[in-house]
C-alpha cells in the first residue's frame, strides 16, 4: 500500500504579481507627486490664513508623501527573492506596511482631536476665504490621487494603507470646504475646529479597519468570507475521500491563500489522481492555489491491547 503522499503546489502568483506590482508602483508614484506639490501649498496658506483644519489637512498629507514612499519602497522590497531564511518570500512586508499605515492615522487622530478640542474653546480669527480656495483645490487634487490608486491592486494592504490615507484627505478637504464656507457666510471661526474632528473621526475609523486587517493576517486567520469548515467539507465531499483533518487555512498576504491539509482516501484508491482533482476543486472554487496536502490510503483497523508503560497492537482475528 502507498503512504505519505504529499504535494506541494502553487500557482505561477510570483510572474503575475511582479506585473502587478510594476503598474502600482507607476500608480503610486503619480500620487505621490500631486499629494507633495499640494502639500506645500497647502503648509504655505494655512499658516498665513491660521486655519487648522488646512494645517492638519497638511499633516495628514505628509503622511500620505510618507505613507506612498512606503509602499512603493514595499513593493520593490517585496519583489526580490525570499533566500533560503525566507522561504514564503517577502509578500508579509505588505501586510506590516498596512499596519504601520494604519497606526499612523490612529495617532494623527489622536493629535487632530486634542488641537480641535483646544481650538473649539478658544477659537483664532480664521481667513475663511483663503481657507475655502485651498480646500476646493485640494479636493480636485485628491480626487485624482485617488482615481489613480483605485487603479492599483487594493487587495494588497500596502495599497490599501495608502489609498485610505488618500481617502481620508479628500472627505477632509470637503470638510474643510464647507467649514471655510460657513466662516466666510457667518463668521463662525469655531467651524474649522468641527471640520478637524470629523477628520479626525475618519483618521480613526480607517486606521482600525486596517489594523484588523493586518492582524488578521499576521495572527494566521482564515481570509476572510472563506469559513475553514466550508473549505474542509468541500474536499471532504469529493471521490474516495473518506476524511479531512489537519486542516489550515491562512493568508501569507490578503489575495494569497494558503493551505494544509491531512487527507485519508478510500483503500486501493489512487492518490496522486485524488490529489490533483483536490487541488484543481479548492484552485477554482475557492481560489486557493497555494496547497500541501498530504493524501494517505485507509489504514485497516488494528485491534490496541494497553499495558501499563506501553502499547501493543495486533491485526484482528481472522473470520476462519
Amino acid at each position: 500500500m502507498k503512504a505519505d503522499h504529499a504535494s506541494h503546489s502553487h500557482g505561477d502568483c510570483g510572474h503575475a504579481h511582479g506585473v502587478s506590482a510594476d503598474a502600482d508602483a507607476r500608480y503610486l508614484t503619480i500620487a505621490f507627486v500631486l499629494i507633495v506639490g499640494f502639500m506645500a501649498l497647502e503648509v504655505v496658506v494655512g499658516i498665513v490664513a491660521h486655519s487648522l483644519a488646512l494645517l492638519s489637512d497638511a499633516a495628514h498629507m505628509l503622511t500620505d508623501a510618507c505613507a506612498l514612499a512606503l509602499s512603493l519602497f514595499v513593493i520593490r522590497y517585496v519583489k526580490q527573492p525570499g533566500g533560503e531564511g525566507l522561504t514564503y518570500g517577502r509578500r508579509r512586508a505588505e501586510v506590516l506596511s498596512g499596519q504601520a499605515n494604519g497606526a499612523v492615522l490612529l495617532v494623527l487622530g489622536l493629535l487632530v482631536t486634542y488641537e480641535s478640542v483646544r481650538r473649539l474653546i478658544s477659537p483664532p480669527d480664521v481667513a475663511g476665504v483663503a481657507v475655502t480656495v485651498v480646500a476646493a483645490a485640494g479636493i480636485a487634487v485628491n480626487l485624482a490621487a485617488a482615481w489613480v490608486l483605485a487603479k492599483a491592486n487594493r487587495q494588497s494592504l500596502n495599497v490599501e494603507g495608502s489609498f485610505q490615507h488618500i481617502i481620508t484627505d479628500l472627505y477632509a478637504f470637503i470638510g474643510t470646504f464647507v467649514a471655510g464656507v460657513i466662516i466666510v457666510v457667518t463668521g463662525f471661526d469655531r467651524a474649522d475646529a468641527i471640520a478637524s474632528l470629523v477628520v479626525a473621526g475618519l483618521m480613526f475609523r480607517s486606521g482600525a479597519d486596517l489594523q484588523r486587517k493586518a492582524i488578521r493576517v499576521l495572527l494566521e486567520g482564515a481570509p476572510e468570507g472563506m469559513p475553514p469548515a466550508e473549505v474542509g467539507m468541500a474536499m471532504a465531499r469529493a471521490e474516495h475521500v473518506k476524511e479531512v483533518h489537519d486542516l489550515h487555512l491562512w493568508e501569507l498576504a490578503p489575495g494569497q491563500p494558503i493551505l494544509t491539509a491531512h487527507v485519508l482516501v478510500a483503500s486501493g484508491a489512487d492518490c496522486h489522481a485524488i490529489r490533483r482533482a483536490l487541488e484543481q476543486m479548492l484552485k477554482q472554487r475557492f481560489r486557493i492555489e497555494h496547497t500541501t496536502l498530504q493524501v494517505d490510503h485507509v489504514q485497516d483497523r488494528l485491534l490496541s491491547i494497553k499495558v501499563p508503560g506501553r502499547s501493543l497492537s495486533r491485526p484482528p482475528p481472522s473470520s476462519s
